[in-house]
Protein backbone atom coordinates (compact mmCIF):
# COMPACT_ATOMS: atom_id res chain seq x y z
CA UNK A 1 0.00 0.00 0.00
CA UNK A 2 1.57 3.39 -0.97
CA UNK A 3 2.68 5.73 1.83
CA UNK A 4 0.96 9.31 1.34
CA UNK A 5 2.24 12.43 2.85
CA UNK A 6 0.44 12.98 5.64
CA UNK A 7 -2.86 11.62 7.21
CA UNK A 8 -5.11 13.94 9.05
CA UNK A 9 -7.55 12.66 11.86
CA UNK A 10 -10.72 14.85 12.34
CA UNK A 11 -12.37 16.19 9.33
CA UNK A 12 -13.94 19.95 11.81
CA UNK A 13 -13.10 23.10 10.89
CA UNK A 14 -9.70 22.11 12.20
CA UNK A 15 -8.42 19.27 10.27
CA UNK A 16 -10.05 20.46 7.62
CA UNK A 17 -8.16 23.86 7.63
CA UNK A 18 -4.66 21.95 8.24
CA UNK A 19 -5.49 19.59 5.56
CA UNK A 20 -6.69 22.24 2.71
CA UNK A 21 -3.15 23.58 4.02
CA UNK A 22 -1.13 20.75 3.24
CA UNK A 23 -2.83 19.93 0.24
CA UNK A 24 -1.89 23.81 -1.07
CA UNK A 25 1.77 22.89 -0.75
CA UNK A 26 0.89 19.46 -3.04
CA UNK A 27 1.02 17.20 -0.71
CA UNK A 28 -0.84 13.83 -0.46
CA UNK A 29 -3.06 14.01 1.93
CA UNK A 30 -6.32 12.07 3.33
CA UNK A 31 -8.56 12.68 5.71
CA UNK A 32 -10.14 10.39 8.13
CA UNK A 33 -13.12 11.68 9.69
CA UNK A 34 -16.19 9.91 11.93
CA UNK A 35 -18.43 12.25 10.26
CA UNK A 36 -21.48 13.71 11.46
CA UNK A 37 -21.77 11.31 14.66
CA UNK A 38 -18.73 12.45 16.06
CA UNK A 39 -18.66 15.38 18.53
CA UNK A 40 -18.63 17.89 15.74
CA UNK A 41 -17.45 21.31 17.63
CA UNK A 42 -18.04 22.92 14.49
CA UNK A 43 -21.76 23.17 14.33
CA UNK A 44 -21.75 24.86 17.43
CA UNK A 45 -19.34 27.77 16.38
CA UNK A 46 -20.50 30.95 17.29
CA UNK A 47 -18.54 32.13 14.07
CA UNK A 48 -16.00 34.97 15.18
CA UNK A 49 -13.00 35.64 14.01
CA UNK A 50 -11.71 37.43 16.80
CA UNK A 51 -8.48 38.48 18.03
CA UNK A 52 -9.29 41.14 21.23
CA UNK A 53 -8.98 39.50 24.14
CA UNK A 54 -7.78 36.51 23.31
CA UNK A 55 -3.95 35.42 24.85
CA UNK A 56 -4.65 37.83 27.90
CA UNK A 57 -2.74 35.25 30.10
CA UNK A 58 -0.24 34.36 26.99
CA UNK A 59 0.94 36.70 24.64
CA UNK A 60 1.94 34.01 22.37
CA UNK A 61 -1.58 33.12 21.86
CA UNK A 62 -2.42 36.52 20.88
CA UNK A 63 -0.22 36.93 18.22
CA UNK A 64 -0.96 33.64 17.07
CA UNK A 65 -4.41 34.66 16.92
CA UNK A 66 -3.27 38.20 15.40
CA UNK A 67 -1.36 36.45 12.63
CA UNK A 68 -4.25 33.93 11.99
CA UNK A 69 -6.73 37.46 11.36
CA UNK A 70 -4.58 38.94 9.39
CA UNK A 71 -4.32 35.82 6.91
CA UNK A 72 -8.66 35.37 6.80
CA UNK A 73 -9.31 37.74 3.94
CA UNK A 74 -6.71 35.81 1.62
CA UNK A 75 -8.24 32.37 2.97
CA UNK A 76 -11.73 33.79 2.11
CA UNK A 77 -10.98 35.22 -1.09
CA UNK A 78 -9.02 31.92 -2.40
CA UNK A 79 -11.93 29.40 -0.92
CA UNK A 80 -14.48 31.36 -2.72
CA UNK A 81 -12.03 30.86 -6.39
CA UNK A 82 -11.17 27.37 -6.07
CA UNK A 83 -15.21 26.57 -4.98
CA UNK A 84 -17.53 29.53 -5.50
CA UNK A 85 -18.25 28.93 -1.69
CA UNK A 86 -18.98 32.43 0.02
CA UNK A 87 -17.74 31.94 3.46
CA UNK A 88 -19.72 35.20 4.39
CA UNK A 89 -16.73 37.17 5.90
CA UNK A 90 -17.08 40.26 7.48
CA UNK A 91 -13.74 42.58 8.85
CA UNK A 92 -15.09 45.78 9.77
CA UNK A 93 -14.17 45.39 13.63
CA UNK A 94 -15.90 43.70 16.55
CA UNK A 95 -17.25 44.60 19.62
CA UNK A 96 -17.69 43.63 23.40
CA UNK A 97 -20.34 44.43 25.54
CA UNK A 98 -20.41 45.68 28.81
CA UNK A 99 -23.59 45.64 31.49
CA UNK A 100 -22.25 46.73 34.34
CA UNK A 101 -19.74 48.86 35.32
CA UNK A 102 -17.82 46.20 36.97
CA UNK A 103 -17.52 44.32 34.15
CA UNK A 104 -16.19 47.43 31.96
CA UNK A 105 -13.89 48.19 34.75
CA UNK A 106 -12.61 44.63 34.28
CA UNK A 107 -12.36 44.32 30.56
CA UNK A 108 -10.68 48.09 30.77
CA UNK A 109 -8.05 46.21 32.51
CA UNK A 110 -7.60 44.35 30.42
CA UNK A 111 -7.11 45.89 27.75
CA UNK A 112 -4.80 48.07 29.12
CA UNK A 113 -2.99 45.05 29.94
CA UNK A 114 -2.51 43.40 26.32
CA UNK A 115 -1.89 47.20 25.32
CA UNK A 116 0.87 47.18 27.32
CA UNK A 117 2.25 44.31 26.13
CA UNK A 118 1.67 44.37 22.18
CA UNK A 119 2.07 48.19 21.91
CA UNK A 120 -0.11 50.40 19.84
CA UNK A 121 -0.69 47.75 16.74
CA UNK A 122 -3.01 45.65 19.79
CA UNK A 123 -5.53 48.26 18.03
CA UNK A 124 -8.56 47.80 20.55
CA UNK A 125 -10.05 50.73 22.51
CA UNK A 126 -12.67 51.14 25.11
CA UNK A 127 -15.96 53.08 23.57
CA UNK A 128 -18.20 54.82 26.41
CA UNK A 129 -22.09 54.42 25.98
CA UNK A 130 -22.20 57.51 23.50
CA UNK A 131 -19.83 56.25 20.75
CA UNK A 132 -21.20 52.45 20.74
CA UNK A 133 -24.42 54.09 19.84
CA UNK A 134 -23.14 55.78 16.59
CA UNK A 135 -21.73 52.61 15.94
CA UNK A 136 -24.62 50.02 17.00
CA UNK A 137 -28.31 51.84 17.12
CA UNK A 138 -30.76 50.60 19.22
CA UNK A 139 -28.52 49.10 22.38
CA UNK A 140 -30.90 48.96 25.47
CA UNK A 141 -30.44 50.73 28.69
CA UNK A 142 -28.04 47.92 30.33
CA UNK A 143 -25.30 48.47 28.26
CA UNK A 144 -22.32 50.81 29.45
CA UNK A 145 -19.66 50.54 27.42
CA UNK A 146 -17.37 48.06 26.09
CA UNK A 147 -14.52 47.73 23.08
CA UNK A 148 -14.02 47.84 19.43
CA UNK A 149 -10.93 46.45 17.51
CA UNK A 150 -10.56 46.76 13.24
CA UNK A 151 -8.67 43.16 13.38
CA UNK A 152 -11.79 41.45 14.23
CA UNK A 153 -15.04 39.50 12.04
CA UNK A 154 -16.81 37.15 11.42
CA UNK A 155 -18.15 34.09 9.19
CA UNK A 156 -20.48 31.26 8.56
CA UNK A 157 -18.97 28.08 10.19
CA UNK A 158 -20.49 25.80 7.93
CA UNK A 159 -19.99 27.70 4.71
CA UNK A 160 -16.29 28.10 6.08
CA UNK A 161 -16.35 23.99 6.53
CA UNK A 162 -17.77 22.98 3.13
CA UNK A 163 -15.31 25.52 1.42
CA UNK A 164 -12.29 23.94 3.28
CA UNK A 165 -13.56 20.21 2.10
CA UNK A 166 -14.35 21.51 -1.52
CA UNK A 167 -11.13 23.02 -1.80
CA UNK A 168 -9.09 19.62 -0.09
CA UNK A 169 -10.45 17.30 -2.04
CA UNK A 170 -10.48 19.74 -5.68
CA UNK A 171 -6.72 19.56 -4.60
CA UNK A 172 -6.50 15.88 -4.96
CA UNK A 173 -7.28 15.21 -0.92
CA UNK A 174 -9.12 12.15 0.15
CA UNK A 175 -11.89 12.59 2.55
CA UNK A 176 -12.97 9.14 3.97
CA UNK A 177 -16.01 9.50 6.22
CA UNK A 178 -17.86 7.33 8.96
CA UNK A 179 -14.29 6.21 9.85
CA UNK A 180 -13.35 6.16 13.19
CA UNK A 181 -9.71 5.41 14.31
CA UNK A 182 -8.83 2.32 16.31
CA UNK A 183 -5.44 1.97 15.91
CA UNK A 184 -2.44 4.23 14.85
CA UNK A 185 1.10 2.57 14.79
CA UNK A 186 4.58 3.14 13.72
CA UNK A 187 5.50 1.23 10.22
CA UNK A 188 8.75 2.27 9.26
CA UNK A 189 9.63 5.29 8.92
CA UNK A 190 5.63 6.14 8.73
CA UNK A 191 2.65 5.01 10.38
CA UNK A 192 -0.21 2.87 9.64
CA UNK A 193 -3.56 4.31 10.62
CA UNK A 194 -6.76 1.44 11.20
CA UNK A 195 -10.02 1.50 11.49
CA UNK A 196 -12.84 -0.95 11.53
CA UNK A 197 -12.90 -1.16 7.70
CA UNK A 198 -9.81 0.55 6.67
CA UNK A 199 -6.26 0.66 6.54
CA UNK A 200 -4.46 3.72 5.60
CA UNK A 201 -0.13 4.64 5.91
CA UNK A 202 1.11 7.97 5.92
CA UNK A 203 4.66 9.48 6.33
CA UNK A 204 3.11 11.84 8.78
CA UNK A 205 0.07 11.96 11.01
CA UNK A 206 -1.92 14.78 12.55
CA UNK A 207 -4.04 14.22 15.59
CA UNK A 208 -7.38 16.72 14.77
CA UNK A 209 -10.14 14.85 16.07
CA UNK A 210 -10.85 17.84 18.99
CA UNK A 211 -11.91 15.74 22.45
CA UNK A 212 -10.67 12.54 20.28
CA UNK A 213 -7.35 13.68 20.71
CA UNK A 214 -6.99 12.65 24.51
CA UNK A 215 -7.13 8.96 23.42
CA UNK A 216 -5.32 8.30 19.99
CA UNK A 217 -2.07 10.95 21.36
CA UNK A 218 -2.04 7.88 24.03
CA UNK A 219 -1.07 5.70 20.89
CA UNK A 220 1.67 8.40 19.54
CA UNK A 221 3.50 8.73 22.87
CA UNK A 222 1.36 12.59 23.13
CA UNK A 223 -0.66 13.90 26.26
CA UNK A 224 -3.62 15.61 25.26
CA UNK A 225 -5.33 16.96 28.14
CA UNK A 226 -8.47 18.16 26.80
CA UNK A 227 -12.30 18.13 28.03
CA UNK A 228 -16.01 19.06 26.59
CA UNK A 229 -17.45 22.84 27.75
CA UNK A 230 -21.00 23.13 26.07
CA UNK A 231 -21.93 25.94 24.77
CA UNK A 232 -25.60 26.65 23.38
CA UNK A 233 -26.54 28.82 20.66
CA UNK A 234 -30.27 30.54 19.82
CA UNK A 235 -30.99 31.69 16.19
CA UNK A 236 -34.05 34.05 15.08
CA UNK A 237 -35.74 33.93 12.52
CA UNK A 238 -34.50 36.22 9.60
CA UNK A 239 -35.16 39.76 10.00
CA UNK A 240 -33.96 43.12 8.10
CA UNK A 241 -30.15 44.09 8.06
CA UNK A 242 -28.65 45.28 11.18
CA UNK A 243 -25.39 46.94 12.65
CA UNK A 244 -24.23 43.74 13.89
CA UNK A 245 -24.12 42.20 10.34
CA UNK A 246 -21.15 43.91 9.07
CA UNK A 247 -19.53 44.47 12.92
CA UNK A 248 -20.43 41.55 15.68
CA UNK A 249 -20.77 41.71 18.92
CA UNK A 250 -19.42 38.40 21.22
CA UNK A 251 -22.86 37.25 21.99
CA UNK A 252 -25.14 38.18 19.57
CA UNK A 253 -24.38 38.98 15.64
CA UNK A 254 -26.41 38.96 12.29
CA UNK A 255 -25.70 36.46 9.85
CA UNK A 256 -25.53 37.42 6.12
CA UNK A 257 -29.23 35.58 6.01
CA UNK A 258 -30.52 38.05 8.20
CA UNK A 259 -31.29 35.53 11.47
CA UNK A 260 -29.55 36.65 14.90
CA UNK A 261 -26.98 34.28 16.46
CA UNK A 262 -27.47 34.24 20.77
CA UNK A 263 -24.97 32.28 22.59
CA UNK A 264 -21.91 32.52 24.57
CA UNK A 265 -22.70 30.31 27.26
CA UNK A 266 -20.12 28.02 29.11
CA UNK A 267 -21.46 24.61 30.86
CA UNK A 268 -18.91 22.48 32.33
CA UNK A 269 -21.13 19.18 32.18
CA UNK A 270 -18.93 16.25 30.25
CA UNK A 271 -19.95 14.91 27.44
CA UNK A 272 -23.50 16.17 27.42
CA UNK A 273 -25.12 17.69 24.59
CA UNK A 274 -28.91 18.19 25.48
CA UNK A 275 -30.37 21.94 25.61
CA UNK A 276 -31.46 23.10 28.79
CA UNK A 277 -34.06 25.59 29.03
CA UNK A 278 -32.79 27.69 32.18
CA UNK A 279 -29.41 28.42 29.82
CA UNK A 280 -31.80 29.50 26.92
CA UNK A 281 -33.69 31.57 28.99
CA UNK A 282 -30.50 33.28 30.64
CA UNK A 283 -28.91 34.05 26.55
CA UNK A 284 -32.55 35.26 25.23
CA UNK A 285 -32.82 37.73 28.67
CA UNK A 286 -28.70 39.27 28.38
CA UNK A 287 -29.89 39.54 24.09
CA UNK A 288 -33.05 41.66 24.55
CA UNK A 289 -31.36 43.31 27.28
CA UNK A 290 -28.67 44.38 24.96
CA UNK A 291 -30.46 44.74 21.89
CA UNK A 292 -34.52 45.40 23.06
CA UNK A 293 -35.82 44.33 19.08
CA UNK A 294 -34.74 40.82 19.71
CA UNK A 295 -37.27 40.89 21.93
CA UNK A 296 -40.19 41.07 18.87
CA UNK A 297 -38.12 38.06 16.91
CA UNK A 298 -39.11 34.40 16.91
CA UNK A 299 -36.12 31.58 18.06
CA UNK A 300 -36.73 28.97 15.09
CA UNK A 301 -33.58 26.77 16.24
CA UNK A 302 -31.63 26.20 19.44
CA UNK A 303 -29.06 23.47 19.75
CA UNK A 304 -26.18 22.75 22.31
CA UNK A 305 -22.72 21.42 21.43
CA UNK A 306 -19.12 20.80 23.21
CA UNK A 307 -16.07 23.11 22.98
CA UNK A 308 -12.78 21.54 22.75
CA UNK A 309 -11.06 23.22 25.67
CA UNK A 310 -7.30 23.11 27.23
CA UNK A 311 -6.89 23.45 30.92
CA UNK A 312 -5.74 27.00 30.39
CA UNK A 313 -7.86 27.24 27.15
CA UNK A 314 -5.15 28.19 25.00
CA UNK A 315 -4.11 25.86 21.83
CA UNK A 316 -2.46 22.58 22.27
CA UNK A 317 0.24 22.25 18.95
CA UNK A 318 3.20 19.50 19.49
CA UNK A 319 5.02 17.02 17.78
CA UNK A 320 5.18 13.48 19.47
CA UNK A 321 9.16 13.15 20.75
CA UNK A 322 8.46 9.40 21.02
CA UNK A 323 6.82 9.00 17.23
CA UNK A 324 8.14 11.94 15.30
CA UNK A 325 5.99 12.66 12.75
CA UNK A 326 3.07 12.68 14.44
CA UNK A 327 1.57 15.92 15.59
CA UNK A 328 -1.67 17.03 17.22
CA UNK A 329 -3.79 20.05 16.84
CA UNK A 330 -5.71 21.77 19.37
CA UNK A 331 -7.97 24.79 19.89
CA UNK A 332 -11.57 25.75 20.69
CA UNK A 333 -11.38 28.35 18.16
CA UNK A 334 -11.69 26.63 14.77
CA UNK A 335 -13.26 29.51 13.07
CA UNK A 336 -10.65 32.66 14.12
CA UNK A 337 -7.45 30.17 13.64
CA UNK A 338 -8.50 28.73 10.47
CA UNK A 339 -5.88 31.04 8.54
CA UNK A 340 -3.29 30.42 10.88
CA UNK A 341 -3.97 26.66 10.43
CA UNK A 342 -4.84 26.84 6.94
CA UNK A 343 -1.16 29.53 5.63
CA UNK A 344 1.07 28.98 8.65
CA UNK A 345 1.08 25.90 10.79
CA UNK A 346 0.29 23.55 7.95
CA UNK A 347 3.94 24.62 6.44
CA UNK A 348 5.39 23.32 9.29
CA UNK A 349 3.81 20.16 9.58
CA UNK A 350 5.09 19.94 5.79
CA UNK A 351 8.50 20.40 6.65
CA UNK A 352 8.32 18.12 9.70
CA UNK A 353 8.77 20.36 12.60
CA UNK A 354 7.22 22.93 14.40
CA UNK A 355 9.10 26.46 14.94
CA UNK A 356 10.84 26.63 18.14
CA UNK A 357 8.35 29.94 18.62
CA UNK A 358 5.16 26.88 19.15
CA UNK A 359 6.96 25.56 21.66
CA UNK A 360 5.24 27.57 24.50
CA UNK A 361 1.76 25.99 22.89
CA UNK A 362 3.28 22.06 24.40
CA UNK A 363 1.36 20.53 26.72
CA UNK A 364 4.49 20.34 28.43
CA UNK A 365 3.61 23.30 29.88
CA UNK A 366 0.50 21.76 31.91
CA UNK A 367 3.62 19.93 33.56
CA UNK A 368 5.79 22.45 35.16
Amino acid sequence: MKFVDTIVVGGGLVGAAVAYGLARLDQTVEIIDEGDIAFRASRGNFGLVWFQGKGSDMPEYSRWTRGSTEVWPSLANDLRAETGVDVNYFKEGGIHLCLSEEALETHADMIKRMHNIHGPEYGAKILDRKQLDDILPGLGDNVIGGSWSPHDGHASPLYLLRALHSAFQKRGGKYHSGACVEQIERDGSGFVVKTAVSTHRAKKVVLAAGLGNRPLGEMVGLNVPVNPLKGQILVTERAAPNATRSIPTTFVRQTAEGSFLLGDSHEDVGFDTSSKSTIMADIADRAIRTFPFLKDLRVVRSWAALRVMTPDGCPIYEQSKTHPGAFTVNCHSGVTLAGAHAMNLAQMIAAGELKDSMSVFSAERFNV
